[in-house]
């Protein structure tokens, strides 16, 4: 399960580096076309926009696998194992209820914005909410794993507080373990 779900991620950042790529390309021949040949990319904008959104979520999708979302762990840190995950069961009860939100709102715009169309590509307005249902439906799955983990009792004692203060104290901590496991 492990080995299918990193697959997975590393396909979706490969498909952002793919969309960043696009990007830059329209973006960058966009300005060149602009300012040295008076013309210019007329959709480039709004695929731009549109991939960024995109990107966006897929980042998410990502970062909620690895759980790399920054939080307060402060309160949580100082509880003993079974606050820490009475606190870790509400947190991903409350964040698949806002999933649930999201995922709603966004089938509901979906539909509202199926005819439609783009001012310059002309496709289905849809195609910017389907990115947020895509996230819901993967944020949920990924919920749900752990929240399922946690009620069964396979997540260590050590692995209850998902969230880091800081960016730097997870690289901190990645350094000291990279340490003890005596890699340079």
């Amino acid at each position: 399960m492990e080995r299918w779900l990193d697959r997975i991620c590393r396909g979706i950042e490969n498909l952002i580096a793919l969309c960043l790529a696009v990007m830059v390309v329209l973006v960058f021949g966009n300005v060149v076309l602009r300012y040295g040949f008076n013309s210019g990319i007329t959709m480039s904008e709004e695929v731009s926009r549109w991939l960024f959104i995109w990107m966006t979520f897929l980042g998410a999708i990502v970062a909620l696998r690895e759980h790399g979302h920054l939080g307060v762990d402060m309160v949580v840190q100082k509880l003993p194992p079974l606050g820490k995950r009475i606190c870790l069961v509400a947190g991903h009860l409350l964040m698949l209820f806002i999933v649930w939100l999201l995922f709603t709102g966004s089938v509901a715009q979906a539909r509202i914005n199926w005819d439609v169309t783009a001012p310059v590509t002309g496709a289905s307005m849809a195609l910017v909410y389907f990115s947020s249902i895509v996230f819901a439906v993967c944020a949920a799955a990924l919920l749900l794993r752990d929240l399922f983990r946690v009620l069964t009792g396979r997540l260590g004692d050590d692995e209850l507080v998902l969230v880091q203060e800081s960016e730097e104290a997870v690289q901190l901590q990645q350094i000291l373990g990279d340490t003890a496991k005596g890699k340079p």
